[in-house]
């Protein structure tokens, strides 16, 4: 269906493709991955033409319908979100605009004259809207809504009141229901809580079409796509398989090319060592001659091309007393709308609690309770002895001091620490090179995030509280960052959307449904285990 042929592309002094070849095929479901900035963006617009390939060509097959989601979603206000959803629809909503301008003409009595022009018209474009689905188009576009967790009332308010993060899943929602040919999703599992995201798996799951998708969201990687492209060093590469084998692959290729690069580096130092040894020599001439023409030949195998990961050893988190948080008897609510009535709840050293429940549940309330961000309305909520408090939450990120940079930021909070540690503290969570002298208000909201983490971890409190830590960090920091946090020896509290993130930090898990609050020993995949859903509400 889409064919990318030699293609080579520039990005100012950067080369982001050369001679670079892949397909996507009718059917085909694959992952799109690489580092940041390695062109998986400009490869989706070449796609859609917003951008031209230097050289080489991008071939897609006639009458082939393409749906293309970013993260620039553009403006959006004036229409209900099921109606901004249906008007991207395809064919459908041009046909039932027609239709709803022939049913004006046929109330018109200035048009009396070509009423039966008009009706005959209204007949032909009233069977194109049945016979291409239009009278189930809104029921469709709802359920696609209520499965990006929209309420009714949210369905019906203007698009343009909604926050970025929800204009985002409109904008998703559009090409879920336009159901073309090809979907082109470009991070679609951001700004999505855990039930949207299982219920966008199981769609895409089920689509017919063609797929080709970033994510930084491996366990939704490795259910939905069945190839990966990596972009690495300017080449496309396949591997046929999930993101796991395409990890496992990739490290069985690097050491076996790296063993076929170390033998022929040893078998040239012998040929080397015996053309200069016997050079001066006429009776070895021949010799000499020959493997000289014999090296000449040999096509050089090149080293793997090694992605720079850097790790970071953190220092040990001092040790707190055994009862960390204690809440008795907690009432909060906002309005006439209890979030929680006579809540006890209690968080002792080394537990990892993560914190399940759909939208509106109290999963964020909770954790400015405990550290103390808002007040219960009833009740107590104590901190234990010698517990030092580690917040991250989308407001941390609004303190970053907007005219520092990224290195002055570091520096400034921990002025004892070398050049040299905060340099890798700074790369370790993605800031290398030039990238350490940014000002924090150019920042992305990623790169804020990054920040703000590393300027958290690198001095470790002894209980961490986590609202969403993964959003936006990419699938290396990310598995840095769980690493990190693996071998971290205090207590943790948190809310995540990630499953590979629950399932390999949490030791609890304490559940918010609208039946009652439910505490679990053993972490996420016990829970996911005993429950038999991944999320409250859902059935596996």
């Amino acid at each position: 269906m889409i064919r990318l042929e030699t293609i080579s592309k520039h990005n100012s002094h950067r080369i982001l493709f050369f001679e670079a070849s892949a397909a996507l095929n009718k059917g085909e479901k694959i992952g799109l991955v690489g580092p940041n900035g390695a062109g998986k963006t400009t490869l989706f617009r070449m796609i859609t033409g917003e951008e031209l390939p230097d050289e080489g060509q991008v071939t897609i097959e006639k009458y082939v319908s393409i749906g293309y989601f970013n993260q620039d979603v553009g403006e959006m206000s004036g229409r209900r979100a099921v109606a901004e959803v249906m008007d991207g629809a395809g064919p459908i909503s041009t046909v039932a605009a027609e239709l709803a301008d022939l049913e004006a003409a046929m109330c018109d009595p200035d048009q009396a004259d070509e009423m039966d022009a008009i009706v005959e018209r209204y007949g032909e474009v009233q069977a194109r809207f049945e016979e291409l689905g239009g009278y189930e188009l809104e029921g469709r576009a709802r359920e696609v809504l209520a499965g990006l967790s929209f309420s009714q009332d949210m369905m019906e308010m203007d698009v343009g009141a909604l926050s970025g993060g929800w204009k985002m899943r409109v904008a998703l929602a559009r090409i879920l229901l336009m159901r073309p040919d090809v979907m082109l999703l470009d991070e679609p599992s951001n700004h999505l809580d855990l039930e949207s995201l299982i219920w966008l798996e199981a769609f895409l799951q089920g689509y017919e079409g063609a797929l080709l998708m970033t994510s930084h969201d491996r366990e939704f990687l490795n259910r939905v796509v069945s190839k990966i492209i990596e972009i690495d060093g300017g080449s496309l590469t396949s591997y046929s398989g999930d993101y796991a084998f395409y990890e496992r692959q990739r490290a069985v290729n690097e050491t076996q090319q790296q063993a076929q690069f170390e033998r022929q580096q040893a078998m040239l130092a012998k040929e080397l060592k015996f053309i200069e040894r016997f050079k001066a020599r006429a009776s070895h001439a021949s010799q000499v001659q020959s493997r000289v023409k014999k090296l000449d030949k040999i096509e050089r195998i090149e080293p793997p091309k090694r992605r720079h990961v850097v790790s970071f050893d953190f220092p040990p988190a001092p040790r707190s007393g055994e009862d960390v948080v204690v809440l008795r008897t907690v009432h909060k609510g906002y309005g006439s709308r209890t979030l929680y009535q006579a809540f006890d709840f209690v968080i002792r050293r080394k537990e990892r609690w993560c914190v399940m429940g759909v939208n509106g549940a109290g999963k964020s309330t909770l954790l400015k309770l405990v550290v103390g961000a808002t007040e219960p309305d009833t009740g107590t909520v104590t901190v234990g002895g010698s517990v030092r408090v580690g917040y991250f939450s989308q407001h941390a990120m609004e303190l970053l001091e907007g005219d520092a940079t990224v290195f002055e930021s570091l520096e400034g909070a921990f002025p004892q620490a070398g050049v040299g540690v905060l340099k890798a503290l700074a790369g370790c969570f993605g800031f290398s090179g030039d990238d350490v002298e940014k000002k924090c208000r150019v920042l992305s909201g990623g790169e804020k995030a990054r920040l703000v983490m590393a300027l958290m971890l690198f001095n470790p409190p002894n209980f961490l509280v986590l609202d969403e830590p993964t959003n936006h960090l990419d699938l290396d920091t990310k598995q840095m960052l769980i690493k990190a946090l693996a071998v971290y020896e205090g207590t943790m509290l948190f809310v995540s959307h990630d499953r590979h993130f629950l399932a390999t930090l949490s030791n609890r898990v304490l559940e918010l449904t609208p039946e009652g609050i439910h505490q679990y020993g053993g972490g996420y995949t016990e829970y996911v285990a005993r429950t038999g859903h991944e999320a409250p509400g859902l059935r596996s």
